[in-house]
């Protein structure tokens, strides 16, 4: 698939979505295809959220956009994933991904307070929210707002 979100007016694929089992590299997709279209809008492409996949692989934010811009879809950019950076096997990929997944930013004290203000406006509970669970939420809130 190379289809172009204009988030400008929908949110980028949630982090929650894996692609070759890589959580997060959807939305980071999406974002990249959205920045070289122009399209990007309030989102950031090589954000810290999307550094986490690139350090987790070894790869550059810069040489993956790169790679999007040639017009690699979503299964290419996959296969150089795999094939680029560190060299990870489908489980270490799983277990990663799984932890990315669960993660839950108030349970970093330096992270606490920021976070507990992010969930205040969407009614979630920072303490059983994962940075996911709240990304989803934020986007959704963020659309409904634009589009009532």
């Amino acid at each position: 698939m190379k289809t172009l979100k204009d988030l400008t007016k929908e949110p980028p694929r949630s982090a929650h979505e894996r692609l070759g089992g890589y959580v997060i590299l959807a939305r980071t997709i999406d974002k990249a295809r959205a920045t070289l279209a122009g399209k990007i809008g309030e989102y950031h492409f090589d954000c810290p959220l999307d550094r986490t996949l690139f350090l987790f692989k070894g790869v550059d934010g810069q040489e993956f956009l790169r790679q999007v811009k040639n017009g690699k879809n979503d299964d290419q950019l996959v296969v150089w994933m795999d094939e680029s950076g560190i060299p990870k096997t489908p489980e270490e990929i799983e277990k990663w991904s799984d932890a990315m997944e669960g993660a839950k930013p108030y349970e970093d004290p330096d992270r606490r307070e920021w976070f507990a203000e992010q969930c205040k406006p969407l009614g979630l509970d920072p303490k059983e929210t994962t940075l996911f669970d709240w990304l989803d939420a934020d986007d959704h809130a963020t659309f409904a707002a634009v589009h009532k």
